[in-house]
């Protein structure tokens, strides 16, 4: 099978699923559909079938569609096909691989979502020529990955790239993961949220509340974020500052562990603001280098793939898998 070859790169997350035919990088087709993980694992995988079907459904040729990969949240059995945990779901040993493959008709594969964005951003976007790259995504919390000697590195236990777990404050803030002081508990956007309602709790004055609630909004999204930066909220300004000084830390002590090429920033979060959220952390972060010589060679930039780094990475994933490519 050639590197010609079309295969299906789905992105399930908590909120949405991401559905995408890829050739080559390029993606032919597209389909999101809302995740509902409230409506159980039978309804979820139904509409995980029926966004694959779409987008092979707009294809000229359907039956150019090789195989398939999906990156799911949490910690992922990827030789059995099985999402052994995945909390923002509330999945606990979920044969995902198996019960795809027989709804479809086709060879399927599983692995980290976050992994297979970061295979999308090296072979087709911000990483790409890189030998050596660290992935950060900031979104509900932080996820993490690397590709060493151009290749996913996942650790002999599978447990490699956990950056949002790493310690930031010793017994500081609590942590979804049950630990304290964690990066994800001061710098993702569910920290942030957090942070910005503690903060009005003690009186400070916020318009973000009042954003959420014109939004329609339970929850602090990328979009209330954006707005309340445009709209030059104190509260949120502060807030995003202190992430991106610890985001900054973080990312220091990536490259003082791993030195790679490139560091790449995604998630929500990176993709509503870009640069002017991930520039002042690069400035941050080299001021933390042990080795200031070529430290601007260091490239610290935004995802370029969007909302596809998951769909093009699982594309990619599954050349590898089933083809080699």
């Amino acid at each position: 099978m050639s590197d010609r070859s079309v295969h299906i790169g789905i992105d399930l997350g908590g909120t949405s699923i991401q559905a995408a035919a890829v050739r080559g990088g390029e993606v032919l087709a597209s389909d999101k559909t809302k995740t509902r993980p409230d409506e159980g694992v039978d309804a979820v995988i139904d509409r995980i079938v029926g966004a694959a079907n779409a987008v092979r459904d707009d294809l000229d040729e359907p039956e150019a569609v090789a195989g398939l990969c999906i990156g799911a949240p949490g910690t992922i059995d990827v030789a059995r096909g099985v999402v052994r945990t995945a909390p923002n779901l509330g999945w606990t040993d979920v044969a995902l691989g198996d019960r795809l493959s027989g709804a479809l008709g086709l060879p399927v594969v599983l692995d980290n979502d976050v992994n297979i964005g970061a295979v999308g951003e090296h072979v087709h976007g911000a990483g790409r020529g890189a030998l050596d790259m660290a992935a950060i995504f900031v979104g509900t919390g932080i996820g993490g990955a690397l590709i060493v000697d151009g290749h996913s590195h996942a650790g002999f236990r599978g447990a490699a790239a956990e950056f949002g777990h790493m310690v930031a404050v010793q017994g500081g803030r609590p942590c979804p993961c049950g630990r304290e002081g964690c990066f994800e508990a001061y710098a993702s956007k569910k920290a942030m949220e957090s942070i910005v309602r503690e903060k009005i709790e003690q009186g400070r004055q916020s318009i973000v509340l009042e954003i959420m609630e014109d939004k329609g909004k339970d929850r602090m999204t990328s979009s209330v974020i954006e707005a309340a930066l445009e709209a030059d909220d104190a509260v949120m300004i502060e807030v995003v500052h202190e992430a991106r000084i610890h985001l900054g830390f973080l990312t220091a002590n990536i490259v003082n562990a791993f030195d790679p090429q490139v560091v790449v920033f995604g998630g929500g979060v990176v993709e509503r603001l870009g640069h002017d959220f991930v520039d002042p952390i690069a400035v941050e972060a080299r001021g933390h280098f042990l080795q200031r010589k070529g430290a601007e060679e260091v490239k610290i930039v935004p995802a370029a793939l969007g909302d596809h780094a998951g769909t093009v990475g699982a594309a990619v994933v599954a050349q590898r898998a089933f083809f080699g490519g």
